[in-house]
């Protein structure tokens, strides 16, 4: 018996559409970045990417759990001596509720040029509207 491989012309990509509302920013990161790489399907092949478009809406109103709200913290750097900035989980929530939900799934993706591949197909919007009706996605729950 002999091992499938998928191949690139040969991969269906759909579209998915979550709703972050009262969802766990970890579980829902970990659930998108599963799709995005294509484990979800039986065709799944580590180094091709097989995976399906994901769009993400209410991104403003997910959640953490604990004290994550004021002692996580999140950094940037501008290379620039001195221009290290930092901000907790509660001021990215109000601010940059879409950066923090994208950092989180693209966290989970592989670090190299396919995790970033995969990174491209993955929309997170603030509120409830997004921009990808035309191509008729489906609720994942």
């Amino acid at each position: 018996m002999k091992t499938f491989m998928a191949k690139k012309a040969e991969i269906k990509r759909d579209w998915y559409v979550i709703d972050a509302t009262d969802q766990t920013l970890g579980r829902l990161a970990s659930k998108v970045a599963s799709v995005l790489r294509g484990k979800n399907k039986p065709i799944y092949t580590p180094n091709v990417d097989c995976g399906d478009y994901v769009i993400i809406i209410n991104a403003s109103k997910v959640k953490l759990t604990g004290n994550k709200l004021e002692q996580k913290m999140y950094y940037n750097h501008s290379g620039y001596v001195g221009g290290l900035r930092e901000r907790t989980a509660k001021v990215m929530l109000e601010k940059y509720p879409v950066e923090m939900v994208e950092r989180a799934v693209k966290g989970m993706l592989p670090h190299n040029r396919l995790g970033r591949q995969m990174g491209k197909k993955l929309f997170v919007y603030e509120g409830s509207e997004h921009k990808q009706q035309a191509q008729q996605p489906k609720e994942l729950k």
